[in-house]
Order: structure tokens, then C-alpha cells, then sequence
């Protein structure tokens, strides 16, 4: 390890804290807001771009960038977190992007900007986006009493905010036009920031020791060693490739030459809406099995392909999207839920990093090939192939007795009890348990 906490390792706020405890409401905000000005970057970027005559392969090269560094450098992310604190990494983060954001805001609002800058702004944003993503798992068991319930009321406001940020941002192109837009954004960061310096966490103490190459290394050891977690995983990487990646472009492509533009944005804030849904459910529901449970609702993304490989009447498209963002949403907080109560605090970081990596380069990739795969087999014969897929995945994960049998931890409702997992006795061994207290002096 490269750092240890001044005190006893730590653990989260006793279960009879409330919820939106000080540290709680602030990283939600922080969240929120922030999640929000995501939503605006592309319109931004679709709007000066175009309007200053580059083309539409300049927005795709701008976001491109942006992808790259942050999938890029995610895995240094993670080390830095663990060596530095995960809060600190964060704040750090939002202000690279606040000054990055800002940048974007002059050069939109001065006319048309050289392409290479637009470019290299999105690329330091992306790296911004890198040191940040990392803490989002780590810092939620500490300042959340009840993990499982944080993760969904987080799912739901996030889900409202991506649909809101896109709108928001179309109102003020054609009021104020992407310079507006950015400079919107920009406060979005820099009110992150200010939230996250403000939440009290466990102060540690760097420790100069390990290089981050061998703090790389070890975090892959603790991936390896967890089978539910690279068996999740592995088979999410052939899902994103197959069936996430693809699903999005197509999407956009089927719903707007069979309806319009404007019943595609529709279709996308009905989605949204069974995301809060999905994050709604998971208030409520605390199945013993999370991973179990994530998986059955994982089956109803079939839905939602096969309502696009089949011209069906509008009521029914509309509730195969709702149905698909329903069963991510309720997934996702079991996943993440089940990766924050279950793995020591002090690999967190790095393992989280790993899963987002690998997330991100196959969704690129099954993005990129689903252009190539439907001129080679045909639009429904891709979208049926991928509810197929999708079901196969389903079998996969009931299959694999590690990820099956995995149950809750005692106690998750009140925070991490990091015990690998009842269903698999040799790890339980292999790791033990690992407890943590934590002081609440600021910075």
C-alpha cells in the first residue's frame, strides 16, 4: 500500500445515521450537478463545431478525444486515489476540468476555434474525467450509512440529470450558442469541486514506497483473486461488445428513419425515465442475492432489442425503452452495491478503475462494429442476434456458482463489511475480513 490512514482503518457512519448526513448531501450534489454538465457536452460540441462548418466527423473526433484519455489513463486514476486519497484526486479533477471546460467556453464564445485546440481541451477534460471516476466507488461506503440505498438514490438523480442536461443545453444554443453552454458547464465543475472539498473524510498519510507500476500489479492480483468479480466482468466484456456497444448507435439510426429526430429524443427521456425506475426498485427491494437478482432483471434488456428488430407500434417501442432502462438501472446498483461492500477499501480504487476500463474499450468497440456487422447481416438479424446474446449472457452469470450464490454481506445495509463472499469459502479464507474506523477531520 502507498498510504495508511493516521487512525485505525476505517469504517463507515454507524447504521442509525441518516442517510443525507452533511458528507452525503454533498456528494450528491457534487454528483448531480456534475452528471448534468456532462449531459451538455455533446450538444456543445455538436453546436459550435457545426455551426462553424467542420463537419459532423469533428464532433466525433472531439468526443473521441476525450474518450481515449479518459479510458487511457483510468488505471493511473485509481493508484493515485489509493496513494492520495480519493477526495482529493476528485477535487483535483474538477478543477483540470473547470480550467479545461473554461477554455472551451472562450474559444466557442471568440468564433470559430482551431479544430487541434478543441481537441486538446477535450482530451485534458478526459483525463480530468480519469482522476475522478475512480473515487466514485470508494467514497460512497464511507459517507453513506446505507450503501445499496446511496448507490440507488445516486442511479435516480444521475438518471434525471442526463436527461435534463441535453435539454438545457439546446435552450441555451439558441440563446447564448456553445460558448454559453460551456461556460454553464464549467460552473457545473466548479460547484462539484467546491462540494467535494467541503465533505469531511478519514485523513491518511502518503506513504513513498511502491511505484505505481507495482501498485498496477497488485491491483490486478486483487482482481484475480476475486472470481465473482472477474467472472462479472469477462462476461460483461462479450455483453458490451455484443449488445450494449451496438445497441446505442442503432438506436438513434432505427427510431429516426422509421419515426424522426424528435421521437428518437423522446424514446431516449422515456429510457431515462425507467433508469429512475430501475433506481426507484432498488430502494426498495434488497434481495439476498444481489447479483442473482441484478441478473434476472438483466434478461428484460432483450426487450428492448427486440422492439427495435421489429417495426412495432409506437406504445410498444416506448415500453420495451422503458423496460431496457429499468433492468440496467436495477443491475447497475446491485453491481455496484455488491464491488463497494465487498472489496477492501484500500484496492477499491484500482479495482474500480479496472472494471471502468474495461467497460469503456468494449462499448467503444461494439459501437464501432455494429456499422460494419449491419451491412454485413442486416439491421434485424443484429438486434435478434443480440437479444440471443443478451439471454446467453443471463445463462452465463446463473451458471457461474461464484456469482450465482454470492449474498449480501451482514450489515451492508449500514455500510461495507468487506467479507469476500458466503458462497465461496476458500476466498472468505483467503481474505478475511477487513473493518475500519474512521476520524472526520477535514482535509
Amino acid at each position: 500500500m502507498t498510504a495508511k490512514r493516521s487512525t485505525d482503518p476505517d469504517i463507515p457512519a454507524p447504521a442509525g445515521t441518516p442517510l443525507w448526513n452533511r458528507n452525503f448531501r454533498l456528494f450528491f450534489l457534487a454528483r448531480t450537478v456534475a452528471r448534468f454538465g456532462d449531459g451538455m457536452v455533446p450538444v456543445a460540441l455538436a453546436a459550435g463545431l457545426l455551426d462553424a462548418g467542420h463537419g459532423a466527423s469533428s464532433v466525433s473526433f472531439a468526443l473521441g478525444a476525450w474518450m481515449i484519455c479518459f479510458a487511457g489513463f483510468v488505471l493511473f486514476g485509481g493508484v493515485l486515489a489509493d496513494r492520495f486519497t480519493p477526495r482529493r484526486m476528485m477535487v483535483l479533477a474538477d478543477v483540470m476540468r473547470l480550467f479545461g471546460t473554461v477554455g472551451l467556453a472562450v474559444v466557442f464564445a471568440g468564433g470559430a476555434p482551431p479544430l487541434w485546440l478543441v481537441y486538446a481541451l477535450s482530451a485534458l477534460n478526459g483525463l480530468g474525467a480519469a482522476l475522478f471516476q475512480p473515487g466514485v466507488a470508494s467514497m460512497l461506503p464511507v459517507l453513506s450509512p446505507d450503501v445499496q440505498r446511496g448507490n440507488a438514490v445516486l442511479r435516480v438523480a444521475e438518471s434525471l440529470a442526463t436527461m435534463a442536461g441535453p435539454a438545457a443545453a439546446g435552450a441555451l444554443a439558441g440563446f447564448g450558442g456553445p460558448g454559453t453552454i460551456f461556460a454553464v458547464n464549467a460552473a457545473t465543475f466548479g460547484i462539484s469541486g467546491i462540494c467535494l472539498f467541503l465533505v469531511r473524510m478519514p485523513t491518511m498519510r502518503p506513504v513513498r514506497g511502491d511505484s505505481m507500476l507495482t501498485e498496477l500489479i497488485g491491483g490486478w492480483r486483487e482482481f484475480r483473486a476475486r472470481s465473482w468479480l472477474w467472472g462479472v466482468i469477462a462476461v460483461w466484456s462479450v455483453y458490451g461488445v455484443t449488445v450494449l456497444g451496438p445497441m446505442v448507435p442503432l438506436e438513434a439510426v432505427v427510431v429516426t428513419e422509421r419515426h424522426s429526430s424528435a421521437m428518437f429524443g423522446l424514446m431516449m427521456t422515456v429510457q431515462g425515465a425507467g433508469n429512475v425506475a430501475g433506481g426507484l426498485l432498488a430502494l426498495r427491494l434488497r434481495p439476498a442475492r444481489p447479483l442473482f437478482a441484478g441478473t434476472i432483471a438483466l434478461f428484460a434488456v432483450a426487450v428492448n432489442l427486440l422492439v427495435l428488430a421489429y417495426d412495432v407500434p409506437l406504445p410498444l417501442l416506448a415500453a420495451g425503452f422503458f423496460t431496457g432502462g429499468v433492468a440496467l438501472a436495477f443491475w447497475l446498483v446491485m453491481w455496484s452495491t455488491t464491488v463497494q461492500t465487498m472489496i477492501p477499501p484500500e484496492a477499491l480504487n484500482r479495482l474500480h478503475a479496472y472494471d471502468v476500463a474495461g467497460s469503456l474499450i468494449m462499448l467503444a468497440v461494439g459501437r464501432a462494429l455494429a456499422g460494419p456487422a449491419v451491412e454485413a447481416i442486416g439491421m434485424r438479424e443484429v438486434l435478434v442476434g443480440g437479444a440471443v446474446v443478451n439471454v446467453l449472457v443471463c445463462g452465463a452469470l446463473f451458471a457461474a456458482r461464484p456469482i450465482r450464490e454470492l449474498r449480501r454481506v451482514s450489515g451492508a445495509s449500514a455500510g461495507p463489511v468487506l467479507l469476500v463472499g458466503e458462497s465461496d469459502p476458500e476466498e472468505n479464507e483467503k481474505h478475511g475480513q477487513h473493518g475500519a474506523r474512521h476520524t472526520t477531520e477535514q482535509h
